[in-house]
């Protein structure tokens, strides 16, 4: 396997990832919004290209995540997702190789803080804790409980507030 950034031409990929992925958790066939968020993202001013990346198996894109730019109160920090691994694929490690992936690359850029609301005990192994236990917090009370940071080597625990995702999150 090897993990790269993603280029224009990974985009129809990407997009047929996560619809595949995460299809299975809405009901009556609705579309996932995580394809749809990609997109808009990817136009946003919150978008990193540096931190999308792409899963490959020989030539073929298995999986996908990214990183954009988040805001804690006047801080700059990240949002982690969507994270899609073809359903083909899933559980074999290529999940959390590209989540290693992404918090290396954000930590080599200095960035201090990853947050994401998600299954807290899959992200747990990663190092995410729930946001609270730093002070930090989702915008969305409803978010609560599933919402986690994980501090890089840049941390600064005078970091704490509200955590706000990028514009597009709010939109699915």
């Amino acid at each position: 396997m090897l993990i790269r950034r993603e280029t224009p031409a990974d985009a129809p990929a990407i997009a047929a990832i996560h619809q595949a992925a995460f299809a299975p958790h809405y009901a009556d066939d609705a579309l996932p919004p995580e394809p749809a968020l990609v997109e808009k993202l990817r136009t946003d001013e919150s978008w990193m290209p540096t931190l999308s990346l792409v899963a490959l198996e020989y030539d073929t894109v298995v999986g996908h995540i990214c990183l954009t730019r988040a805001g804690i109160g006047p801080f700059p920090v990240l949002a982690l997702g969507p994270l899609g691994v073809d359903p083909e694929n899933q559980k074999s490690g290529i999940g959390s190789a590209l989540v290693h992936a992404a918090l290396g690359a954000a930590d080599a850029l200095d960035e201090s803080v990853v947050g994401l609301v998600g299954d807290p005990d899959y992200y747990a192994r990663f190092g995410f804790v729930p946001g609270l236990r730093l002070g930090i917090v989702p915008d969305e009370p409803d978010w609560a409980s599933h919402f986690q940071v994980r501090p890089l080597t840049a941390y600064d625990p005078a970091v704490t507030g509200e955590f706000r995702y990028p514009a597009p999150f709010y939109d699915l």
